[in-house]
């Protein structure tokens, strides 16, 4: 795991991982990486090098390192990396080589990625259930709730995203690229003229990971 930001304060007893393509930032992870702090003591923003469900496509790593760590800059207690994996099993291993022991680890998500991820095919790998006692999950609605099975219940924590944000993806925002259709209030101010700059890589049909 390479930081490429660091959280200021002293060591966290909670750390959050939010992990993304970011392609491009939302208002809607901003949201979530304002909730996430109010449980946690820092957010973990991970990009990972290499995607477990797609293949990287459009902006490269450093265009999207350039804005999340843009969308970040005032939230004094997260910090940004790249990882070199990008299920959270091997993120919360990765981030615990770098906090060491002590940190309780959550992966923060919204409700369709929770449901991918508890359900998700892990030959070779511990069962979902078992995962779990190495992180846990902070969930936001996103387009409805997620309904953890009574397993995994007491390791899921809910986070209150608001009906306005539950909206905002970063698919809609390549779509209204693409079409000419205003984006710029539907991703961080400090975000917006690094996208603009490179908007170009959004205008492919092969640009959606």
């Amino acid at each position: 795991m390479e930081f490429f930001r660091k959280a200021g304060g002293g060591p966290p007893r909670r750390v959050a991982i939010f992990a993304g393509a970011f392609h491009p930032p939302t208002l809607a992870h901003r949201r979530l990486i304002d909730l996430a702090l109010a449980q946690v003591d820092e957010v973990l923003v991970a990009l990972p090098r290499v995607f477990p469900h797609k293949e990287w496509a459009g902006a490269d790593l450093p265009q999207r390192l350039a804005w999340v760590l843009a969308a970040v800059e005032d939230a004094e207690r997260c910090s940004v990396a790249a990882a070199d994996r990008g299920l959270f099993l091997d993120l919360a291993r990765e981030a615990r080589a770098v906090y060491g022991p002590e940190p309780k680890m959550y992966a923060l998500v919204g409700r369709d990625a929770a449901e991918r991820i508890a359900n998700w095919d892990y030959r070779g790998l511990p069962p979902f259930e078992e995962q779990l006692r190495e992180f846990e999950l902070l969930v936001a609605a996103r387009r409805g709730e997620f309904q953890p099975p009574p397993p995994i219940r007491d390791k899921v924590h809910r986070l209150e995203l608001e009906p306005g944000y539950q909206e905002i993806s970063s698919t809609e925002i390549r779509r209204r690229i693409r079409a000419g259709e205003p984006w710029e209030h539907l991703v961080p101010a400090r975000c917006a003229p690094l996208i603009r700059a490179a908007q170009d890589v959004f205008t492919s049909s092969a640009c959606e990971a």
